[in-house]
């Protein structure tokens, strides 16, 4: 019988994005195809160095070992490489102890297509129209920036942090922010504050977050190693409709900070997470020399 995934957090993530491979993506797009894959293949027992979703997948990745008798989490390299010239990254994610068993290898070919075949609930890439395509068709995904230097400290919880309007909730009333200003921002927010937020592309994934740290609690009382935050540039009174928003969802979020327009780095350095997403290139720019960051696309498609 086929093994399915459709009950696990499954994170498809580009060989680029779990591996430092700057060099070999030079040499492809300055020297072209045929002096990439030789080069690939003269190294394929060189081990790797780690890369901006390295630390985000082996913490996940440890949620399994933390309960044997139960799968929580799958892990696929999606990678536009060919089988041909993929065995430096099988050597590295062996080396690295990864229980990474699935791969989809494009041969150049755009992975979106691929990405509902496995269910995948979480994509992280360095390539943007991948990233693009994938927020296009539904898939929570992100845009990696390279790693800050304290990317591989180790922490004992999972940490995950989110921004508010077009990543968890959807972009509807940041467009009117952008377009009407504050005022009528405001406004809005408090005449709707008793209506939930429609949903954004990483809902679905703090969901699946919310379930894991729920099952951890409920099977022998242990808290779960998952730790959430919201960080989002909201005040009072835009706070009221988050609140009863991630009420009505039945999510809780750990750590919330509504930071009225300060800039979010310091609380972010404070927190540590394994990763933070946020739609604002500004933002991410801040963020990034200092903890891991995944810009988050606007959808495109009409």
């Amino acid at each position: 019988m086929p093994v399915s995934l459709d009950k696990l957090l499954v994170v498809g993530i580009s060989s680029r994005a779990l591996f430092d491979l700057e060099a070999e993506e030079a040499i492809f797009r300055n020297q072209g195809l045929d002096a990439y894959r030789r080069h690939q293949i003269a190294n394929e027992n060189e081990i790797l160095k780690l890369g901006a979703g390295f630390a985000l997948v082996r913490a996940l990745l440890k949620l399994n070992a933390l309960t044997p008798e139960r799968r929580f989490v799958e892990v696929v390299v999606m990678s536009r490489n060919s089988s041909e010239t993929s065995m430096r990254i099988f050597n590295s994610i062996e080396h690295y102890g990864l229980d990474i068993t699935r791969a989809v290898l494009s041969g150049g070919a755009s992975l979106a297509p691929y990405l509902q075949a496995f269910n995948v609930s979480l994509f992280l890439s360095l390539h943007e129209d991948d990233v693009q395509a994938a927020v296009n068709s539904g898939v929570a995904s992100a845009l990696l920036y390279q790693k800050p230097e304290n990317v591989l400290q180790e922490l004992d919880q999972i940490r995950i942090a989110f921004d508010g309007d077009a990543v968890i909730f959807s972009d509807e009333s940041e467009r009117i922010f952008q377009q009407q200003g504050i005022e009528a921002f405001e406004r809005h927010e408090r005449e709707n504050a008793l209506k939930p937020l429609p949903e954004g592309p990483f809902a679905r994934l703090l969901k699946a977050l919310s379930f894991i740290q729920n099952n951890f609690k409920n099977a022998d009382g242990r808290a779960a190693p998952i730790r959430t935050a919201l960080v989002t540039a909201r005040s009072s009174p835009a706070h009221e409709r988050v609140i009863r928003t991630l009420r009505a969802w039945d999510v809780a979020i750990d750590e919330t900070f509504f930071m009225g327009g300060v800039a979010k780095s310091d609380v972010l350095q404070a927190f540590k997470p394994h990763m933070f997403f946020d739609d604002q290139p500004g933002h991410c720019d801040r963020a990034r020399a200092l903890v891991p960051t995944g810009r988050v696309p606007i959808i495109t498609q009409t």
